[in-house]
Parts: structure tokens; C-alpha cells; sequence
């Protein structure tokens, strides 16, 4: 490395005491392009993918969101409860400058956001970000940036008739700027932004409490998010908060700057200020902050609790001796920036530098210089050694002496803060340890404050891409379009580009395959698509460059092309990618617009051409006029376009480019294969430099829109620059110019009868009258027929209405589906004979009935047919009794004469000899039913020690349970529901389909859970529920005496919803952090994914037991859908992916059949069949769903605006009932508990429930 004076010389100066002005946040707006993120309470941006992938904590984020509560991340938000109110660190990636509960509902505020390449935009974020980090970010120049900006948003509130929305607002700004190697975050506050600090917890309506914002960053790491190096923050309390317009760590009052990524290993964040520079008042005394660098501070492993930026120290006093002796009597006054003096400069010591001091064995006076001075009260001070205005001496500027002073002068407008000079070895890039950037044929080569890469001999391009000279090359790429051809609408979507380069002679070939007609064959004039290729590899004339020997293989064209005479105009975005394997060159091609109709019969030519192309150290830019001629047989016409072109690229700033080069295309064809539905284009090019006098050709004013026509008359090009202007069809001239002709009034309109004719500007058009269709031939109008309605008037071919459903469609043609139990084509639909796969209980007899079928316990059992127990005794079953019966069932109900079964003597004991069925094999159990070691015996022989002692205890003694609270009783039995509230389960009955309000209660209090799916287990009287917060999944019987019990406690993120198969002992849930949805057994054995791709936030999940179905709900906000497949995982489809928002609660109906779903986005309550067929709205009002449950003819569901259940009839759709708890808080899943398994209709005697 070259030993270079390691000085950082220019730092901006403010006055301390005042504030960040509005002006001082970058540029925002919809002036700016910004989009504006919807109003409302927790909305999120949809992700806005990166043209260039950034670096944040260590990772490569190619996406950013932007939510309501202050907060950026790389990936979509989840529930703002999950976050909003807690502390760092966040479960998810976070760049929060303000995160708190906000809404902008009701007009309170705007989001905006975007992605920003501009100058003034780079350049302004520059000099904040090496204000902040002078000595490794003193040269750092950003590639991009991501502005996003908060203005005028309000708290969140609850209001009431009697609460007007607060008035104190917010606004802030956050910035994110990098480039290949660094990203840093920017944090703006202007003066007056922050009204309010905190916010109130959603859940806090009977508390006056208000949570302070947080600001700060949080990597989102899940297993130790506790440990150093996974979140830094900068301001948590409300003394810290008042902070943030008044202080800073980059100079600025109310700017704060971070490196937050890095190409080097960089886990953490650094703050700007700590360990780089210091910022106190100015040692001359003024009313300005003036920077003194210090020495750098061990960055070793720091943890990413950064500390705030503190006041500033008071100035030394020999700084303010120095004031006295260089202004006496007049010092500045610290109302302005020296207001009373216009021709003088204030200078200061390269003695007051740290790093120099130790130069200086004298103290010096202060050094003045006259400079010049702009009066302003917004005025920065810069500050460079006088010695540096003069010419640059060969070798770099000379070290400083001790006693050469600084000039320091004011200039106006401190925004952006770009620093006057910079000169830093320590920050600059260098060869050493670059030269990865290179290509590995290219050579890298140090310059003063950086590195460029140049190609070596044999080889062409930027240095970071080299292609071998004169070697054939290829390209591939994909186009997409959105094209109106005439009045015809074509899109197309990633159809394939590939392109052949004969680098010798500058021949280029492309093709185009898959663009859907007549898009393809109007695009056949549109040669400068293929034109890019042309002027990237054109044959180089010597001192000339082509284009790839220029951009590389890096670069974007933007190309506005308008046709003429039609003026249809037409945009074309390419963008090249980098090199790929075999040095194949990536490209993706967008065009957008409005091209002329071409006829099938025509062929397009080309005349050769000259361009002019205009170079600038990252642009290349051309304008042009071009013919081109359409041939139909003997038939020729002339016909053009006008194109303006840009091309941006990033190069080596030491390069040396040629102002102006001119392309020549000796050769260009364009042409349609029908067949292969390829469109080509060939060309041969060679580029030169361009004569001084060499100009593009002249233009007829009709042809780039600098004729005096009126907007009324069409342009006519005559000769060389002549033209005139006729009136287009439709007007005539009236002498001055042209008026329009009504049609309708001078009869000169074709409209038929039973028509209205209308006059617009230009033409007329015809409407029919009320009662009258168009007829075939567009003219005229005939009375309007009926349509028949097949389904409606009973003249289908279906099957009868109690075995098929007839569809109605467009054109009166009907489609046929049997009906949910029957089988066939909808016009012959047959039984289908559930029976015969054995969906009853062994001990239940099958009973198979048109279109369904019914299980009944046989005698001696009772049950509904799905579970059958045997006649219920005085005394609960014993263990010997349960393992018998759970082995019975095991076996089918008939066990084979091999096999184990357990024998219980009267009683409910084991029976002191237990032998294996009829094999002979026998042995002795004690009270338990353990075998007793060395008394098996063999077949033929009885067991050893001749027989089982009698002795040994043949009575269990009596199992010890926790007795029920004596505080609580339990709930009466029959029908109630279940609902899920943060740490507990509530219970609430049912009488009939009324909410039993006055008996409702708390069924199971869970201390530090989240409960949010929640199920019921009706053969084993168990509920089963996930907890987000312990990341289990559990179960408890609701027998006396049950404890809960965790089935699942690994392998979990966020599970969210539950269902539980009666039939098959199974259960599935959903995990939105892990985006699974998996299978278990219900004590947690045979786990299993189902699936775990095409997922991004699924949440409810039902389950069909009788046919072996399972849905779910996914509420990806930027493509929602409702899924199927059977509980199996086979036979995956998408039920439903249209007009749905955010399906938050998901319900399958066993008695009516039917899949239903509550919207929180849509607040809709919708139900379809199982097959995706007869959707339907039965409520279209919603607040904000969460869970839903059906039973008998009503939903319920619980709902996050009221933190309540609420009732809706199935057949009206109207509210019938609301219940809501006393402690209000978010309720989540719910289920209702049948006093029988869905299928059945018994009355069996249900267990009352234990309130634990």
C-alpha cells in the first residue's frame, strides 16, 4: 500500500442549539415518485425488490417493506401485537426510526417511499453518512438509496363519539444508502418532529399507560436474541426520545448515521461519532459545532447496544483565548454567522488536531486568510489547510507543515453535506484488497482515492467484465410487455430473448420467442430492441469504444420510442445482469406502451443509418429519427418514429471517454417467423469517433413535434423541411383552423335504427336504445331476448336435484356436478357406499344412506358411532379395562388368536395370569399388569412356581387426581364454546344457539403462553392448543383432575392454526414462521411436513375426518389464496385466490358440507363448497375477524376491534349476539364442544369440566 499522510481534512460545521429544518430531510413526495403505503392502523408496503442487492447485518437482503409503525424490514411484518409493544430485539429483521403503535386512518399523515439513484439525492445521504464516519466513510459515494418517510402521522387512538383525534404529529425520515460494499442507515428529525413520544398498548383500555417509541435496529435472529451483536439501540425512554431533534452522532442536530452492512464481516452496527469523531462547540467560541478528530477507539467485539450521542463538552479555554486574540473586541455574535463582517475568514491550527499535534512543539496564533463569505443563516463552515487551494504537485499534496494554517470559509446551504476535500488513505480502495472486483482478465490499477479495473490485451470491456476479442458470443434474457396494438390488449410475461454476437465484424443477431400476436408483428419496426446489441458489440474503429468495452456487462437503457403519424408511444426498459456461466451475457427486456397494427401481409425494411451517441462518465445518451418502410406486394409506405435513449452504467471515474462517437449500421433486418412464432432481428454495425462537424440528420417538424398544426389537424411532411396541416377525419377547417363535425346533427352517422346517436370530438358514436342490443353487425339494434336459463327453467339434463346441482354459465350452456355422497358425470350420479371404508368405530355397526351414511354402536356400547364405549358404570375404567379396550380398537375390533389381549377380572383388576391369546405362552402380573420376572412359562406348561401367588395384590390402589378449585364449579354439560384470550381458555355455553353471557368463565389459566389455535378431541373429551409464545403445542382432558400436558415442544416458530381428526387420531396445524403446515399423532408421535413450499403466511387450517380433507388459509397480502389436499398431503390445489385480503379464520361445516372463511381484509364472511363451487357472501361487514367456528344455523367468531365473540345467523347473515369478556384483551381461536362427535346423534353422558 502507498504511504500516504493518513489526514481526514474537511468536517461540517453547525450552530449549536438549532435544529434539522424540514429542507434538510432528502426529497419526498409524489413529485419525487414516491408511493404512498394505504392508510390505516398496521398496514404494510407490498416488498420493493432492489435493483441492487444490499448488505444489512451480515446478509444479503434483496427486498425492503415499509410498515405504518415506523419500522423497514427485509421481510413482511407480522401481527403488529407480536411487536409493536414489546422491546428490542424483534423476532424479524427491523430498521426502526420511530417504532410505535401508529394510523394514518382517517387522513392523519402519509407513508411515502422509494428507490432513489438521482445525484442530489446520493450526493446529500454522502454527506451525512461521512459527516458521521470521517475516517472510514470519507470517500464513500452510495449507488443507491432507499428513502422512506413519515409525515404528519398520528398515534394510534380509540375514539368515541366524545374524543377528537389528537393533534400531535409526527414526522421523520429514514434513509438507507449503499453501494456493492457498505450500507448505512440514516435517521432524520427535524426540528419540531416529534410531538409525541409513546403511544398506548392496545390492550391497556382500563390503564393509563404509554409505552415510549423505540429507535434502534434488531437483526431478527430467533435463538438467543438476548446476546450482544443481534440489536442496537439507540433510544428507548422518553428522556432519550427528547434527544433525537437536539443531538446527533454526524454533526447535524437531529441526523443520526450507522454502518449497518458490510463486504467485510461485519455483525453488528456501528454508530456514527463514537470512536471516529467527537462533536463539540466550536473551540473558537462561536455559536457553531466545530469537529476535532480523535484517535479510534478498539472496535473489537462491541455489542450493538450502542450509546446515545451526549451533549458536547464545553470548549477548552485556550480555544476561547484564541477567539479574543484573533477577533478582539468583535467575536461573532451567536445569533448568525458573522453578520457584521463580509471580506475575513476564521482559521484554525493543524496544532488542534490530535493526530498532528504531537507535529507541533509551540503553540501558534490563530492563521487568518482572507477567503470570502455568503451571508446565511443556514451556513456550514468548512475548513481545508490553505495549502491545498494552490495547484496539486506531482506525487499527492505534501504533509502539512505545523505552521501552514486552515482556511475556513462559509458557504451556503449546508444541504447535502458534502465535504469540501477528503484525502484519506485509510479510507480509500485500494489494489490489495480489491482486486476481487477485477475480472480475472484484467489488471487493477490505484489512483489517488480509489481503484479501476482495465481489461488486459486480447481482451475488451470494463475491467470488471472482459470477453475475448473478436470471439462469438451469446446472450440470453427474458422479455416481458404489457402492448396495446391498435385496440387490441396483449401481455406477455418472461418469454425467452437470445442473441448471437460475431465480434469480428460486429454482426448482431436476436430472437425473440413466444411474444403472443399481433404484438409480435408490430414490434418488427421496433429495431432498436435488437439495436442495443449493435452498439454493445459494434466493430471498433480505431481510438473508438464499443458499448460493452464502456458499460460492461452492467448497465441499464431506457428507450422512449413515438411513432409517427399515429404518435403511439412506446417505452423499452433493458437491463443487463452481469455474465453468467460461458461468459453468457443477462438480460431482461420490459416493454410498455402503444405500437401501430400491422397486417399479416406486410414486410418491414430498413435503411441503414448513422447515429450520434454522447458519452458522460455513467451516461451514454442518443436521440434520433428513423424510417422505415412497410411492403405489401407492389405497395410501398413510408412510415417513422422518433427514439430518445439512455443508458446508464457504473464506470471507472479515471476514465477517459470519448464526448461523442457515431454508429454506423451498414446493414438491419427485422423479421416474423409465423411458424415458429419468432421474431428476429439483424444487424451489422461498426463505431468511430465523430467528425466535429458531424450532426444527426435534419428532422421535418412534423416528425419530432415541432410543427404549428393545431392539436385538431394531422401534420403532412412535404419536402426537406416543409410541411402543411390538413384536418384529421372528423373536422373540417373553418378558415383559422379546424372544427369539429357533429355526425349526428348533418346525418352523416351510420347508425342503424332503434340507435342514439352521440357526437364526440372527431367521430360519433351509437347506443341503443333502453329495451335494444347491439346487432351482429355493430350498426344496428335489436329488441333484447330473455335469456334462458337452463338451471332455472328446469330443462337440463341433470341428474334430480337431491343427487346432482346444475351450473349455470355464459351462453346458456350448463354444466352438471353430483352432489357431495354421489359419483359420476352430474347426469347419471350414483351412491356412493361410505361403509365400505370402514369409517365407524369397531364396536359400531355401518349404516350407508343415499348421499351420506351412519354409524351406530351396537348393543352393549354406546356412543355416536365414531367412538363406542362400553355402558357407563358407577365407576370410571380402570387401567386394565382402557389397555384392553385401546388394544381392541388397535386390532380392529377382532384380535387374531396370537395376539395380546388383557384380562380384567369383575372388578376392573388385572387377573394375576395373563397369557399371549391361544398360544400357550403365559405369565404372572403384579397389580399394575408388569410382568414378574421368571414366571413365563412355555406352551403346555402353567407359569413358574406352579401358579400366580395369591398374594399378590389384585387391587389396584385408588389413582390420586387434583380435586377441581373449590372456588369454581364446573359447567353444566351439553353444547358450549371455546375461545382462546392470551394466557387463558374461557369457556362459553350455549343454549341453543344464544351465548349464555352470565355463565361464562375462565375453563384453563396458562401463565405465560398465547394461546392462538385452539381445537377439541370429542372421542377423548381433550382440547388441544398451540402457544406462540412457549412454541408447543399441548392438550388437556376435560375430565376432573387433568393436568395439561405439552405434546409438542420443538421444531416450532409461530404455530398458529390447529384441527384435530377425530377419526384418524391425528392433528395439523400451521407455523407462520416457519411457513410449514405439519402432521402428527395426537400424542405428538409420527410427525411429518406436509408441505413447506408455496407458503408464506398460512394461518387457519380445518379438516374434513369423514372424507379425508384438510384446507388452509395463506394471507400473503400480495397473493392470499385458501388451499386444499387431502390429510394425506396428496392432490394439492388452490380452492380460492380471488377477491380474498387477509383470511384470518377458516371453518368446515360436517352437517351442510360447506368450507367458510371470516376476511379481516375484505370483512367479508364467505362459504363455498368444497370443490371451489356456489362461493357465496353471507356477511359482507365484518370488523376485524380472527377465528370462526359453525354450529347448528350460526357462526361465531371471535374479533380483534370488539376483543370479543360475535354471532351471525348462517340464512341472514345478520348479528344475533355479542359476547365480551370483562378483561379486554385480543381473543384468538375458537371451537365449539358437541355433547357427540360430528356424524352422530347420541346423548351420551359428557364428563363435566374441570376448571383448572
Amino acid at each position: 500500500m502507498r504511504g500516504v499522510a493518513t489526514v481526514t481534512v474537511v468536517v461540517t460545521v453547525l450552530a449549536v442549539g438549532t435544529a434539522l429544518p424540514r429542507p434538510g430531510l432528502l426529497p419526498y413526495g409524489p413529485t419525487r415518485g414516491d408511493a404512498r403505503l394505504r392508510p390505516g392502523d398496521d398496514e404494510s408496503s407490498p416488498g420493493v425488490p432492489l435493483r441492487r442487492a444490499l448488505r444489512l447485518y451480515g446478509r444479503a437482503a434483496r427486498r425492503l417493506y415499509v410498515g405504518t409503525n415506523g419500522v423497514i424490514s427485509t421481510q413482511d411484518f407480522p401481527r403488529e401485537t407480536q411487536y409493536v409493544d414489546d422491546d428490542f430485539p424483534t423476532d424479524f429483521p427491523v430498521i426502526a426510526p420511530f417504532l410505535a403503535d401508529l394510523d394514518t386512518s382517517g387522513d392523519r399523515g402519509n407513508i411515502y417511499y422509494r428507490q432513489d439513484n438521482s445525484p442530489d439525492v446520493l450526493d446529500q445521504a454522502a454527506g451525512y453518512i461521512q459527516a458521521g464516519f470521517p475516517r472510514t466513510a470519507g470517500s464513500f459515494v452510495p449507488t443507491n438509496a432507499f428513502v422512506a418517510t413519515w409525515e404528519d402521522v398520528g398515534a394510534y387512538q380509540e375514539l368515541s363519539q366524545d374524543t377528537e383525534p389528537s393533534k400531535k404529529l409526527n414526522t421523520f425520515q429514514a434513509v438507507i444508502a449503499y453501494d456493492d460494499e457498505d450500507t448505512y442507515a440514516i435517521f432524520l428529525y427535524p426540528n419540531g418532529g416529534l410531538q409525541f413520544l409513546g403511544t398506548r398498548p392496545k390492550e391497556s383500555y382500563n390503564v393509563q399507560l404509554e409505552l415510549p417509541a423505540r429507535v434502534g435496529f434488531s437483526r431478527g435472529d430467533g435463538d438467543d436474541p438476548k446476546r450482544d451483536g443481534l440489536f442496537h439501540s439507540l433510544a428507548s425512554s422518553e428522556q432519550a426520545l427528547r434527544h433525537l431533534e437536539r443531538e446527533s452522532n454526524a454533526g447535524v442536530p437531529g441526523v443520526w448515521v450507522f454502518h449497518v452492512g458490510s463486504a467485510a464481516p461485519l455483525d453488528h452496527v456501528e454508530p456514527g461519532g463514537g470512536g471516529e469523531s467527537a462533536i463539540r462547540p466550536c473551540p473558537l467560541g462561536l455559536s457553531l459545532l466545530c469537529p476535532t478528530l480523535q484517535g479510534r477507539e478498539d472496535r473489537g467485539d462491541r455489542s450493538l447496544r450502542g450509546t446515545r450521542a451526549g451533549p458536547a463538552a464545553p470548549p477548552p479555554p485556550h480555544h476561547r483565548a484564541a477567539v479574543a486574540r484573533a477577533w478582539g473586541s468583535k467575536a461573532p455574535s451567536p445569533a448568525g454567522c458573522l453578520p457584521k463582517i463580509r471580506r475575513n475568514s476564521i482559521s484554525c491550527l493543524l496544532s488542534d488536531l490530535p493526530e498532528i499535534r504531537q507535529q507541533v512543539q509551540t503553540p501558534q496564533p490563530p492563521l487568518c486568510i482572507p477567503g470570502s463569505f455568503l451571508g446565511n443563516r443556514h451556513c456550514q463552515l468548512a475548513c481545508l489547510p490553505a495549502m491545498f487551494l494552490g495547484p496539486r504537485r506531482q506525487g499527492g499534496y505534501p504533509p502539512p507543515h505545523p505552521r501552514e494554517g486552515w482556511l475556513c470559509h462559509r458557504v451556503p446551504n449546508p444541504f447535502p453535506l458534502a465535504p469540501v476535500f477528503t484525502y484519506s488513505a485509510a479510507s480509500q480502495e485500494t489494489c490489495a484488497r480489491h482486486h476481487g472486483r477485477c475480472s480475472p482478465h484484467a489488471f487493477c490499477t490505484d489512483y489517488a482515492t480509489g481503484i479501476c479495473c482495465h481489461c488486459r490485451a486480447t481482451y475488451y470491456g470494463n475491467g470488471r467484465q472482459c470477453l475475448p476479442e473478436g470471439a462469438v458470443h451469446r446472450l440470453n434474457g427474458k422479455v416481458s410487455g404489457s402492448l396495446t396494438v391498435g385496440r387490441a390488449s396483449v401481455r406477455f410475461q418472461d418469454v425467452d430473448l437470445h442473441a448471437y454476437i460475431v465480434g469480428s465484424d460486429g454482426r448482431a443477431y436476436a430472437a425473440i420467442s413466444g411474444v403472443p400476436q399481433p404484438a409480435a408483428r408490430a414490434l418488427l419496426p421496433l429495431l432498436p430492441v435488437g439495436g442495443l446489441f449493435a452498439w454493445l458489440f459494434a466493430l471498433e474503429e480505431p481510438g473508438s469504444e464499443n458499448g460493452f468495452s464502456i458499460t460492461g456487462a452492467e448497465f441499464t437503457q431506457s428507450l422512449e420510442v413515438t411513432f409517427h403519424p399515429g404518435e403511439e408511444m412506446v417505452h423499452v426498459t433493458q437491463t443487463a445482469e452481469g455474465l453468467g456461466p460461458d461468459n453468457y451475457l443477462s438480460l431482461k427486456t420490459h416493454i410498455q406502451g402503444q405500437v401501430p397494427f400491422l397486417p399479416e401481409n406486410v414486410t418491414v425494411h430498413i435503411t441503414p443509418y448513422k447515429e450520434l451517441y454522447h458519452y458522460s462518465s455513467s451516461a451514454v445518451t442518443s436521440s434520433a429519427h428513423r424510417e422505415y418502410v412497410l411492403a405489401a406486394g407492389t405497395a410501398n409506405q413510408t412510415l417513422s418514429y422518433r427514439l430518445r435513449q439512455n443508458i446508464t452504467f457504473a464506470g471507472c471515474p479515471y476514465a477517459r471517454l470519448p464526448a461523442r462517437q457515431r454508429l454506423s449500421v451498414a446493414r438491419a433486418f427485422a423479421l416474423y417467423d409465423g411458424q415458429e412464432h419468432v421474431l428476429r432481428y439483424a444487424l451489422a454495425a461498426r463505431i468511430g469517433l465523430a467528425p466535429d462537424n458531424a450532426e444527426n440528420p435534419s428532422v421535418n417538424p412534423c416528425h419530432d413535434s415541432t410543427h404549428a398544426c393545431e392539436a385538431t389537424a394531422r401534420c403532412q411532411p412535404g419536402a426537406g423541411m416543409e410541411y402543411t396541416c390538413k384536418c384529421a377525419a372528423g373536422y373540417r377547417t373553418d378558415g383559422r383552423g379546424c372544427r369539429d363535425v357533429d355526425e349526428c346533427a348533418e346525418g352523416l352517422s351510420q347508425c342503424g335504427p332503434f340507435t342514439v346517436c352521440l357526437n364526440v370530438p372527431g367521430s360519433y358514436r351509437c347506443e341503443c336504445r333502453s329495451g335494444y342490443r347491439p346487432a351482429e353487425d355493430g350498426q344496428a339494434c335489436v329488441p333484447l331476448a330473455p335469456a334462458s336459463d337452463p338451471c332455472e327453467d328446469g330443462t337440463h339434463p341433470c341428474a334430480p336435484g337431491d343427487r346432482a346441482r346444475c351450473l349455470s354459465h355464459a351462453g346458456g350452456h350448463p354444466t352438471c356436478e353430483c352432489l357431495p355422497g354421489y359419483a359420476g358425470d352430474g347426469i347419471d350420479c350414483s351412491d356412493v357406499d361410505e361403509c365400505a371404508e370402514n369409517p365407524c368405530h369397531p364396536a359400531a355397526t355401518c349404516y350407508n344412506t343415499p348421499g351420506s351414511f351412519s354409524c351406530r354402536c351396537r348393543p352393549g356400547y354406546e356412543g355416536d358411532g365414531f367412538q363406542c364405549t362400553h355402558e357407563p358404570t358407577e365407576r370410571p375404567r380402570t387401567m386394565c379395562e382402557r389397555w384392553r379396550q385401546s388394544l381392541l380398537e388397535h386390532y380392529g375390533g377382532s384380535p387374531r388368536s396370537d395376539q395380546y389381549v388383557p384380562q380384567c377380572d369383575a372388578g376392573g383388576d388385572f387377573t394375576p395370569l395373563q397369557c399371549h391369546g391361544d398360544s400357550g405362552y403365559c405369565w404372572c402380573v403384579d397389580e399394575s399388569g408388569r410382568e414378574i420376572q421368571g414366571t413365563r412359562s412355555e406352551p403346555g406348561s402353567t407359569p413358574r412356581g406352579a401358579r400366580c401367588s395369591p398374594s399378590l395384590p389384585s387391587v389396584a390402589p385408588p389413582s390420586v387426581r387434583p380435586s377441581p378449585r373449590p372456588d369454581v364449579s364446573p359447567p353444566a354439560t351439553g353444547t358450549f364454546l371455546l375461545y382462546a384470550q392470551g394466557q387463558q381458555i374461557g369457556y362459553l355455553p350455549l343454549n341453543g344457539t344464544r351465548l349464555q353471557k352470565e355463565e361464562a368463565k375462565t375453563l384453563l389459566s396458562l401463565h405465560g403462553s398465547i394461546v392462538v389455535g385452539i381445537d377439541y378431541d370429542c372421542r377423548e373429551k381433550t382440547i388441544y392448543w398451540t402457544d406462540v409464545a412457549g412454541r408447543t403445542i399441548s392438550r388437556a382432558s376435560l375430565e376432573p383432575g387433568a393436568e395439561p400436558e405439552t405434546v409438542i415442544n420443538s421444531g416450532l416458530i409461530s404455530p398458529e392454526g390447529l384441527a384435530v381428526d377425530h377419526l384418524r387420531r391425528a392433528m395439523f396445524w400451521t407455523d407462520s414462521g416457519l411457513d410449514k403446515i405439519e402432521r402428527a399423532r395426537l400424542d405428538g408421535s409420527e410427525r411429518r411436513v406436509l408441505f413447506d413450499t408455496e407458503l408464506v403466511n398460512p394461518r387457519a387450517i380445518a379438516v374434513d375426518p369423514v372424507r379425508g380433507n384438510l384446507y388452509w388459509t395463506d394471507w400473503n397480502r400480495e397473493a392470499p389464496k385458501i388451499e386444499t389436499s387431502t390429510v394425506n398431503g396428496a392432490n394439492r390445489r388452490v380452492l380460492v385466490n380471488k377477491d380474498i385480503g387477509l383470511p384470518n379464520g377458516l371453518t368446515f361445516d360436517p352437517f351442510s358440507k360447506l368450507l367458510c372463511w371470516a376476511d379481516a381484509g375484505t370483512k367479508h364472511l364467505e362459504c363455498v363448497f368444497p370443490d371451489g363451487a356456489g362461493r357465496r357472501i353471507v356477511q359482507n361487514n365484518l370488523n376485524y375477524p380472527f377465528s370462526i367456528i359453525s354450529y347448528a344455523n350460526h357462526f361465531y367468531h371471535t374479533d380483534w376491534r370488539r376483543d370479543g365473540v360475535i354471532a351471525i345467523d348462517k340464512e341472514t347473515g345478520s348479528f344475533t349476539d355479542e359476547y365480551l369478556p370483562e378483561q379486554r384483551s385480543h381473543l384468538y381461536g375458537i371451537t365449539a364442544v358437541y355433547p357427540y362427535c360430528p356424524g352422530g346423534k347420541t346423548h351420551n353422558k359428557t364428563y363435566p369440566l374441570l376448571i383448572v
